[in-house]
């Protein structure tokens, strides 16, 4: 089995923007009271056993078990009898909602996430339905329970061997989409490292350096409109707040942030395509990019989307049959690509990589990527030897070469 997701934007009428935002809000008020019902038995063990608060005590008894995700969708079936704007939407959609807190609750045990918080109004920008009909495609119309067929705009074709297993809506600043998953029976072939070999380091000056020689710019979509974006936010806090013109000046805002990213994702997808292009296998480093995300260069490694693109370099080496793997990251500017003896630290206004034992003298970026080219050849299995001028590095037991540097095909993307 393989999952695809395929997103569509969606055409909907009028009436069905207005049930689409009548189902987020409902959504948002469950997923908050059943917050609230943690966080009240989560504080309630916190009072001493000696004292009660001067303020006020909670009234919650000492034996009941704490809220889970099944005793909190039988609540919310009581409650549906109770309020009848919960009987509008589909149940599925509300338990996915309560599904939804439960995953933030275990991604604050298992990987230290922060406690889960309030989603005030709009904040809620998703719901998912996680079982469909069996032909839910008609035309040009997807059917969703208890919504009916909502217009799309098929972009590309689905194949008629997958079945389509759950869809998820999305709200956004340029409009409506509808993510569906895709269950495809495929015989995904193993990738071998095998073929010519590139390794990549990534950086802030330039976006990228190939081992080959190549370097990509950084397009830093966000200080480009960084500007821009200061001016509309201004906007918004001098007007009225509720209303319709702070509205509209916040639709501004969430537009242009969606520009910025779409700008982000573009280039990533086509520098990943370009690499793929140019060799069979493909290293790059295994960055820690929390550590990264809070260090004072933080706003333009967050603006360069390192974890975004190699995301996506995997995914489009997987598409295309190329092998990709990370190697470690430690160390690959201090590291001669030629006789592989350590340099020492470099400060970073000094671009150049010049080896003070055997003289090599290359580009910073470019000679870490050579370095994570030869960390990545070692980590497969191959045998790597020294380095010639001009000629890359001379494999010994296989068949393997850098790509000449040679006219090779330029980037699009600004």
């Amino acid at each position: 089995m393989f999952n695809l997701i395929y997103e569509f934007k969606l055409k909907p009428t009028g009436a069905q923007i207005a049930t689409f935002e009548e189902w987020l809000e409902q959504c948002r008020r469950v997923y908050n009271y059943a917050l609230s019902e943690r966080k009240d038995w989560v504080n309630s063990c916190k009072c001493p056993i000696n004292a009660c608060s001067i303020k006020s005590e909670y009234i919650i008894p000492a034996d009941r078990k704490a809220p889970t995700y099944s005793s909190q969708c039988g609540s919310l079936t009581q409650a549906k009898k109770n309020i009848p704007e919960l009987k509008k939407v589909h149940s599925q959609v509300l338990q996915q909602t309560l599904k939804r807190l439960q995953l933030a609750f275990e991604g604050m045990w298992k990987n230290g996430r922060g406690f889960p918080r309030y989603k005030k109004a709009g904040r809620m920008r998703s719901f998912v339905f996680p079982s469909l009909s069996n032909q839910p495609i008609e035309g040009s119309h997807v059917r969703l329970p208890k919504m009916g067929l909502v217009k799309f705009k098929q972009s590309r074709s689905i194949p008629e061997d997958a079945v389509i297993k759950q869809a998820r809506v999305v709200r956004r600043a340029s409009g409506w989409y509808v993510q569906l998953t895709l269950q495809w029976k495929v015989d995904v072939p193993e990738i071998n490292p095998s073929g010519t070999s590139i390794g990549i380091d990534v950086g802030i000056s330039h976006f990228a350096a190939v081992s080959n020689g190549r370097l990509f710019p950084n397009p830093q979509p966000f200080k480009r409109l960084e500007r821009k974006l200061k001016s509309l936010q201004r906007k918004v806090t001098n007007k009225r707040f509720g209303s319709n013109n702070r509205a509209k000046a916040q639709a501004k805002v969430s537009r242009l942030h969606e520009r910025i990213a779409n700008t982000r994702k573009n280039y990533h997808w086509e520098l990943a395509h370009n690499l793929c292009d140019w060799a069979e296998m493909i290293f790059a480093e295994q960055l820690n990019l929390k550590a990264l995300s809070r260090g004072f260069l933080s706003k333009h490694c967050l603006d360069a989307g390192w974890g975004q693109f190699l995301d996506i370099l995997s995914q489009c080496c997987f598409k295309r049959g190329v092998y990709f793997q990370k190697v470690p990251a430690a160390g690959t500017s201090q590291t001669c690509p030629k006789c592989l003896k350590e340099t020492g630290r470099k400060k970073l206004s000094q671009r150049v990589h010049k080896c003070q034992f055997c003289g090599y003298t290359c580009d910073r970026d470019v000679a870490a990527a050579k370095v994570v080219e030869i960390r990545g050849l070692q980590a497969v299995g191959h045998t790597v030897g020294k380095l010639s001028e001009g000629k890359g590095h001379v494999l010994e037991d296989a068949k393997l070469c850098l790509p000449t540097t040679e006219e090779s095909p330029t980037l699009s993307a600004g």
